[in-house]
């Protein structure tokens, strides 16, 4: 899993409520238990015409949205199922955070754990973010803060371990492994 400390990039805006896990990752497509390749599934039903060929008015086959990591939602977002296929998706597409005024909660915890950030901000400057697609804006993870084009820093909660791991890069698994020596010491000293 990649570290995630700072991250700028433009947005790209789907200004849905209740977007579902079905709708980020479609269940016909979860067939895989790896995450390469997910990132094409992405949004499938709403990316691609019937015909399999992009659909040119969604917002992530715009060429001027090519190459954000920054995906700004309407309220509820990754709602449904708790598929792990959803954030798996998302970040084989290249997306590293979503910033939403609601994030479903089990979503939240998936996302969490596969190197994706959720970022919840109030209405009124997810409402700015919204109406304003394509803005650069930064995620400062070290200082939780989101940064706006004119400066303007909003704070955004996390939970403390989730953020440990994600700033070192390392998901649960990684962090018990990281603390192998420690695990062992502890055993050595009891008698079994």
């Amino acid at each position: 899993m990649q570290a995630f400390t700072r991250l700028r990039s433009r947005t790209a805006v789907i200004d849905s409520t209740n977007v579902d896990t079905d709708q980020i990752i479609p269940a016909r497509f979860l067939t895989t238990t790896t995450k390469e390749g997910l990132g094409r599934q992405l949004f499938a039903d709403w990316r691609y015409l019937p015909d399999g060929s992009p659909n040119p008015s969604f917002v992530l086959n715009d060429p001027r949205y090519r190459d954000v990591q920054i995906l700004v939602a309407g309220r509820n977002f990754g709602c449904g199922s708790s598929r792990e296929h959803a954030p798996w998706a998302l970040v084989d597409f290249g997306i590293r955070a979503v910033i939403s005024t609601e994030i479903a909660d089990i979503f939240r915890s998936n996302a969490l754990k596969n190197g994706l950030l959720p970022v919840v901000v109030d209405e009124a400057h997810a409402r700015w973010l919204i109406e304003h697609p394509g803005a650069e804006v930064e995620i400062d993870l070290m200082t939780r803060t989101l940064s706006l084009p004119d400066g303007e820093r909003v704070e955004f909660a996390i939970e403390p371990f989730a953020r440990h791991c994600l700033l070192h890069g390392v998901d649960e698994l990684g962090f018990l492994l990281s603390q192998r020596a420690a695990i062992e010491r502890y055993e050595a000293a009891r008698p079994w």
